[in-house]
């Protein structure tokens, strides 16, 4: 793909830009060369504006290691070793490295992310498929996953998290936000949010739950120890904890929201160590009992 002068005035480029372009080169050229002219000579947001206007291509960059200020490519990139960008890092496509990802700024990357260890960003991170590191995430602004998320060490999140998938996160799970999965979220170590906890299939925790807001889940919710919501805790099935529940003052407790009234002892369970206050929906059960599945 090539960019011209009439390609950039269709899409409605800048003024300051366009008069870039006419300085830096005298015909049609590649994309590829226009982004790096662009991010060479410190003009990162309008190289991300071309990578947003004229979208991905299907091309593929492989290299042992990136090392720059600013990173923007609108193909996928391999990496064999670590990627370190001192701000912006952006690809049109897959990234794929087999060692740690850290950027000063904000990361997007079009399709599957894969960091062979930790991945740090202080700024947002969005993916438009799934996330896998095989290490631990630090994440200073909000995170969006277009797919399933998997981390196989604790997850920190300076702002919301949405995945448009399943969440799994070995460790603990802190967002300084509202936690929003498409699908089931399961947590090895304590899950903790400052806003709203949702999840469209089940909540399952290794620790404890707290969220700052409501808690709601389309099926169940378990935890190894206290589930605890500022606002009302709402579940399709069964509320299962290994300490208390508790709700926040004025806020109630519903279980069994999917199932049949009559069927509340099996589908609609609330078990905790002491009968939760205003339970107000399913049959609660402070016998032991194994965990049941989110």
């Amino acid at each position: 793909m090539k960019i011209s002068s009439t390609a950039l005035r269709a899409k409605r480029s800048c003024v300051s830009g366009y008069r870039w372009f006419a300085r830096r080169f005298d015909s049609p050229s590649e994309y590829q060369s226009v982004i790096d002219a662009l991010v060479a000579d410190g003009r990162v947001d309008d190289a991300c504006w071309l990578l947003d206007r004229f979208g991905p291509i299907d091309s593929v960059l492989v290299v042992d290691a990136i090392s720059a200020d600013a990173f923007v490519h609108a193909g996928s990139v391999q990496v064999r070793g670590e990627v370190d960008v001192d701000s912006v890092l952006r690809t049109g496509g897959s990234l794929r490295a087999g060692g740690s990802i850290r950027a000063g700024n904000a990361v997007s990357v079009g399709d599957d992310l894969h960091a062979g260890a930790g991945l740090r960003t202080l700024g947002s991170l969005r993916t438009g498929g799934h996330l896998v590191s095989s290490w631990s995430v630090e994440v200073h602004g909000a995170l969006t996953c277009g797919g399933d998320l998997r981390v196989r060490g604790a997850l920190a999140c300076g702002a919301a998290l949405r995945g448009e998938g399943s969440i799994v996160v070995a460790e603990d799970l802190e967002v300084e936000g509202m936690v929003h999965c498409a699908r089931s979220l399961q947590v090895g170590g304590d899950l903790a949010c400052t806003e709203g906890l949702r999840a469209g299939h089940g909540i399952q925790a290794g620790g404890s739950i707290r969220s700052g807001m409501h808690i709601d889940a389309g099926w169940g919710i378990v935890a190894g120890s206290d589930i605890t919501g500022e606002g009302a805790i709402r579940a399709g099935e069964c509320v299962v904890s290994g300490g208390s529940i508790r709700t926040g003052a004025g806020f109630s407790l519903y279980a069994g929201l999917s199932a049949r009234r009559d069927a509340w002892p099996s589908c609609g369970r609330v078990v905790s160590r002491t009968r939760p206050d205003n339970l107000l929906s399913g049959f609660w059960d402070g016998a032991p009992c194994e965990a049941l599945p989110a």
